[in-house]
């Protein structure tokens, strides 16, 4: 006969079993919203929080590839199913992104070059391999879902993912020696002028999908904060390379072209924040869908972290003082942000375990 606890222990056992195969791959967005506002922290000199948040970090993102492990090894069928689907499929990316944020956090808290690089190859092979699965994937497969079902704010991560590995190089580049920096700089402008390159292509998708077809409330899901985003993570790595212009000559002859891109990101950016904010007013107080947890929720942190590092950085590379209070502005709304998401987190595990 079953014992009362013994019933609890196989609930507990079958529920943790059933949140592992439906593990979402977005729940790396975790890690891509902590190590940017802990970035945005050691910006302003708070570099105690920025250590306990980057320590907090390193073991989320540990946790997050154990489960990610173990979840491909004991749901193998289902985990290749999410990868080729037009909605979970882009939310792997932020395993790319959460990767070189970290990375990032590696080179600027630490100066831990060597452990960056590895975290850069990593998110390299990455990179590689999830871009040139999920895109022929979506390309070739015979069932394929209309633009209105099949189409998100999170294809966006695509180009977080690109963008992130354009900053991570920028910020290496800047503490090697010849030959690695010019490489390396090569390589961030390429990813760079990429990531643009995709962002309008994706963009234009997301822009007429808002435009002519319904859009109800439970349409509007957190990751169309990256619309915002995409943008914020491109002005950052168009400032890193604008930075590293005097130790890079072809850096240096494209610089009016740096400086340019990089104010057109930022605006693009800075015009998504009102519109997000009417919507998320629409769905959330005219249309009252309730707000609980859900791991997409840190693909809206992730953005209001970004617009803030970005806004610093491009002030400081290109001299516009009169934008110095936008960045800790944002920088407190991110955090606020991240507390109410983190609280919701401990909230659902707490659930889970009792």
């Amino acid at each position: 006969m079953t014992t009362p606890t013994g019933r609890d222990d196989a609930r507990r056992v079958a529920r943790a079993l059933a949140d592992l195969s439906g593990l979402s791959p977005a729940n790396f967005a975790m890690v891509m919203a902590t190590g940017i506002i802990s970035i945005g922290l050691h910006q302003r000199g708070l570099e105690v929080p920025a250590l306990v948040l980057f320590g907090l970090n390193l073991l989320a993102w540990a946790v997050l590839w154990g489960l990610t492990v173990l979840r491909l090894l004991r749901y193998t069928r289902r985990f290749g199913a999410d990868l080729i689907d037009h909605l979970r499929g882009p939310g792997f990316f932020t395993m790319v992104a959460a990767t070189a944020v970290l990375g990032s956090q590696l080179v600027l808290l630490t100066a831990s070059f060597r452990y960056a690089m590895a975290l850069w190859a990593i998110a390299i092979v990455l990179w590689v391999g999830l871009t040139y699965t999920i895109f022929t994937a979506f390309t070739i497969k015979e069932n394929k879902p209309t633009l209105d079902r099949g189409i998100t704010g999170g294809w966006l991560l695509a180009v977080v993912a690109t963008q992130s590995l354009a900053v991570l190089s920028a910020l290496i580049a800047a503490h090697f020696a010849q030959p690695w920096k010019l490489e390396l700089n090569f390589l961030a402008l390429s990813m760079w002028l990429w990531g643009g390159m995709l962002y309008i292509w994706m963009m234009s998708l997301i822009f007429y999908r808002y435009m002519f077809f319904h859009f109800a409330p439970d349409d509007l899901a957190p990751p169309y904060w990256i619309n915002m985003g995409a943008m914020a993570i491109s002005t950052l790595a168009g400032s890193l390379l604008i930075a590293n212009a005097p130790d890079a000559p072809f850096l240096n002859s494209l610089l009016p072209f740096l400086k340019g891109f990089t104010v057109f990101y930022w605006a693009t950016g800075t015009w998504w924040i009102p519109m997000l904010l009417v919507l998320a007013v629409w769905r959330y107080v005219y249309k009252r869908l309730p707000l609980r947890y859900d791991p997409q929720y840190w693909g809206a942190v992730f953005p209001l972290g970004m617009y803030a590092v970005s806004t610093h950085e491009m002030s400081r590379a290109m001299s516009l003082g009169f934008l110095g209070w936008l960045a800790p502005l944002f920088l407190w709304i991110a955090i606020a942000a991240w507390s109410v998401t983190f609280t919701g987190l401990l909230r659902r595990l707490l659930h889970n375990l009792c």
